[in-house]
């Protein structure tokens, strides 16, 4: 893998984790390692796609992974939800080894994906949906403040909560897709393709709004094609292509690199 910058060290620091569906702690101390990935590779059956990727996430930070469609982008992020077995490679997030542990344990340690395509239950109630984000027992007692942080984050969402989901629009969708991922109280929120198939004004509102996020303090750890938008708001970047890392940077490197202008900017030599 080609880096732009000091890759983080492969062995992962300590974290501040506890007991799955303990509640996340004050502001941790500077670069603390929150997710790591070490040597991961994911398999569908006998084929697989995800070779001996090294990811690393601090807490605090913004980190994006770019690359084509099929280049495993997803792949890497459900293995890390715990929604895919790893074949091999070990994954620790907030000082624990989660490698064999599934989504819902590591959704009670707040680590929380927003998945591609929304997958909201489309008869359900928008604010039935959000609900939903906080169903593991520990946060059911915090959901009515869960639901009050979303809907200052998305005002839209409080005018649409008693409208069923599969009456919105798009953004309204993916506005209610992520609110549902912050009723867990993510220490990491993972967002994979959050603006696939929006307009072009929307997919800037779902930007903005991911920086907002990231203000309040939620680490992010972003899968999108939209190379351009996504290295913008990213303090740290993979490039991913045919299942490996090929090249890592800050966002504002990889920008500059010519084989991402080229490749994934639209950008050619001057």
């Amino acid at each position: 893998m080609a880096t732009m910058a000091e890759t983080p060290d492969r062995e992962p620091r300590p974290g501040n984790g506890g007991s799955p569906g303990e509640r996340p702690t004050a502001s941790p101390p500077a670069a603390e390692r929150l997710l790591e990935a070490v040597g991961l590779e994911v398999a569908y059956g006998a084929i697989q796609v995800v070779w001996g990727v090294d990811l690393a996430v601090d807490r605090g930070q913004v980190v994006a992974v770019i690359g084509p469609n099929g280049a495993g982008k997803t792949t890497t992020l459900r293995a890390l939800a715990g929604l895919l077995p790893a074949l091999r490679g070990a994954i620790r997030f907030a000082g624990h080894d989660v490698t064999g542990e599934p989504a819902h344990v590591r959704v009670r340690r707040h680590l929380s994906m927003v998945p591609e395509g929304r997958q909201l239950w489309p008869r359900m109630t928008v604010e039935e949906n959000l609900l939903m984000g906080a169903f593991p027992p520990p946060l059911r007692p915090r959901a009515r403040q869960g639901l009050e942080k979303v809907y200052e984050l998305f005002p839209r969402l409080r005018e649409r909560r008693r409208q069923p989901c599969g009456t919105l629009s798009g953004g309204e969708q993916q506005m209610c897709a992520i609110g549902r991922g912050l009723m867990a109280e993510p220490r990491l929120l993972m967002l994979d393709e959050p603006s696939l198939g929006l307009a072009p004004i929307l997919v800037e509102q779902v930007f903005q709004q991911i920086r907002s996020i990231a203000a309040g303090g939620v680490t992010i750890l972003l899968a999108a094609q939209n190379a351009n938008q996504a290295l913008a708001v990213a303090d740290h970047a993979y490039v991913m292509e045919a299942g490996r890392i090929a090249l890592a940077g800050s966002g504002a490197e990889l920008s500059a690199s010519d084989h991402v202008r080229r490749a994934y900017l639209g950008i050619g030599d001057a």
